[in-house]
């Protein structure tokens, strides 16, 4: 099963992601983490990420593409989360024709939706594990009492510098400004599901495997 998570930053897809690893054996494929990934194997293709890379430059969509087929054909996971792509109808399309080619299937694109001003509020309360990158929140994750993270025990936590109010709005007009055409491109597809993306945790876990497990019909019949 082959899905995409699409919700703005800080709606919880990461937190979500890791769930659906531990519980369903999904593996994220996020952009961020494949191109590290790719950089640092000193494969051919790792070695046109690190040149562009280098050079201060975007990585292309074909290289992105190239990641992810290696992904699709290496890998023996029982499907995959798509974290951070794709961002524009071409790639899209692209995303859409690599699955085709590898005999693979997108099974949903689940829309996180959110309040802006609640998920600000939200967003702002947010600290990280310096040792393991587990996320806590004020509000709805604190810090374990004992100071140590649940995860690994450290205690060492730090808040992104662009956690403020201002970044993050400026941040959640430009994922809307893209994210909308993708929205209607999955809509048309019969592919789109909406979730209450501020539930509780285990709440939009919940959704999430409605959805799933086909207890959810999405947003528009396939066309």
């Amino acid at each position: 099963m082959n899905i995409i998570l699409l919700g703005p930053p800080g709606a919880g897809k990461g937190t979500q992601a890791r769930r659906l690893d531990e519980e369903r054996g999904l593996v994220q494929l996020s952009t961020g983490d494949m191109l590290r990934a790719a950089r640092a194997s000193g494969t051919e293709m790792g070695k046109r990420v690190a040149e562009v890379m280098d050079r201060g430059e975007l990585v292309t969509d074909e290289i992105v593409i190239g990641l992810i087929r290696e992904k699709l054909e290496t890998s023996d996971a029982p499907g995959f989360i798509f974290d951070g792509f794709p961002r524009t109808l071409a790639q899209a399309d692209a995303l859409g024709a690599l699955m085709q080619e590898t005999g693979s299937r997108l099974d949903a694109v689940i829309e996180m939706q959110v309040d802006d001003d609640e998920l600000v509020r939200r967003i702002t309360a947010r600290s990280t594990c310096a040792g393991c990158g587990e996320v806590y929140n004020d509000i709805t994750k604190p810090i374990p009492p004992d100071g140590k993270c649940a995860k690994c025990g450290g205690t060492e936590f730090k808040r992104r510098e662009d956690d403020n109010e201002e970044s993050l709005r400026q941040r959640l007009m430009e994922y809307y400004k893209k994210t909308s055409p993708l929205i209607g491109y999955y809509y048309a597809k019969g592919k789109l599901f909406r979730i209450d993306g501020l539930g509780e945790i285990d709440e939009v876990s919940r959704a999430i495997a409605e959805v799933l497990d086909g207890a959810r019909e999405p947003a528009a019949a396939g066309a």
